[in-house]
């Protein structure tokens, strides 16, 4: 006679094996969809059920996924899709518009926030962030007229003027200048803007913003001090690396 525990144990474990595998061939279907740009097939799993904010094994949003393989038909039928959390993320705390404006993808920054008012205003780093650091200068633009606070922190203080003068997107600076970023702010390390600029060999711009600051301020400060390196064994006294945005 057979042990009814075992038989109810072996049921179990077949019912839990099959709800496995009903979750992860959409998954998988969805990923490899992402990949190739196949909105048809995308459609067809959300007219399903299947839901738009699934992630792939590492955590990435599907659609944080799809803008940053610039899969843009798929993005834009995930950003269409009912419940899609635009404020999901991914480990590095990317999430969607971020991803859209490091891209440089200004039709889906457009789409995200006056098609389904997605928030342009994030604690952080921001989208504004994003879009400066590469020179995405229709995408800065849109967002500074769509109410992005034009001076927003990263975790340790730095601002999309710092990360514009960093990068050496010189339009993007006076960009961001003509829109009223504050030249005079500091991060966490007392780096300015003119410190990103000349710690990162952009003489030009770092210039360009001692001419600026001595017209409106008077005398410009000190360099701030290089920072110190990265020590990852995490020893007293090291300073973390200067966070930036994932680069792509």
């Amino acid at each position: 006679m057979l042990d009814m525990k075992i038989v109810r144990g072996v049921v179990a474990a077949l019912m839990l094996g099959a709800a496995t595998a009903s979750w992860a061939a959409p998954a998988d279907d969805m990923r490899k969809a992402v990949e190739f740009d196949d909105a048809n097939t995308v459609q067809k799993l959300l007219a399903r059920g299947v839901d738009p904010n699934l992630t792939d094994a590492r955590g990435n949003p599907m659609l944080v996924v799809a803008l940053r393989e610039k899969s843009i038909k798929v993005a834009t039928v995930l950003i269409k899709a009912k419940n899609i959390d635009f404020d999901k993320t991914n480990p590095a705390g990317e999430n969607a518009l971020m991803m859209a404006s490091l891209q440089g993808e200004l039709d889906m920054v457009k789409l995200m926030v006056d098609g389904e008012e997605a928030e342009i205003n994030k604690k952080g780093w921001a989208p504004l962030h994003y879009a400066a650091s590469n020179g995405h200068n229709e995408v800065v633009k849109y967002l500074v007229d769509h109410a992005a606070y034009i001076d927003a922190e990263s975790p340790n203080g730095t601002t999309p003027l710092m990360m514009a003068a960093r990068g050496g997107h010189i339009d993007t600076v006076k960009l961001l200048l003509d829109e009223g970023a504050d030249l005079r702010l500091k991060n966490q390390q007392s780096m300015t803007a003119i410190d990103f600029a000349e710690q990162y060999n952009q003489k030009e711009i770092a210039d360009g913003l001692k001419s600026r600051w001595q017209k409106l301020y008077g005398a410009v400060p000190a360099p701030a001090p290089k920072p110190v390196p990265y020590n990852p064994s995490g020893s007293p006294g090291a300073p973390n690396k200067q966070p930036q945005p994932k680069p792509y």
